[in-house]
């Protein structure tokens, strides 16, 4: 298996630094950003390890149709510039992703 391929579960309730909101687990896969606000923080190099240390907060840039109805949020870390991208969740604030989608940013 490749490393880009190793995925660890971790879904748990936190605070989003950039909204302040308190952010419950998914319970069905892992919650790695804001369903507010959408940011994520930039804390893995493969999904749930933990194991990168910028720790710059990922913003949503872009989205990506996945299928019909289903997104992936494209990410810009505002310390690295690293892209990243992930499936939109069930409860992220659709009127966000198509504001995102109205006024994307080249990546």
């Amino acid at each position: 298996m490749s490393d880009t391929a190793k995925f660890t579960m971790i879904d748990e309730n936190f605070i989003c630094e950039v909204c302040g909101k308190e952010v419950k687990k998914l319970g069905y896969t892992a919650r790695n950003h804001c369903p507010h606000c959408l940011c994520s923080k930039h804390v893995d190099v493969n999904p749930g390890d933990r194991l990168c240390t910028c720790h710059g907060i990922l913003q949503p840039v872009a989205i990506e149709p996945v299928k019909k109805e289903k997104y992936k949020i494209v990410y810009k870390c505002s310390d690295c510039g690293m892209i990243k991208r992930n499936i939109m969740a069930e409860d992220d604030n659709f009127e966000k992703i198509l504001e995102i989608m109205s006024n994307p940013v080249s990546v």
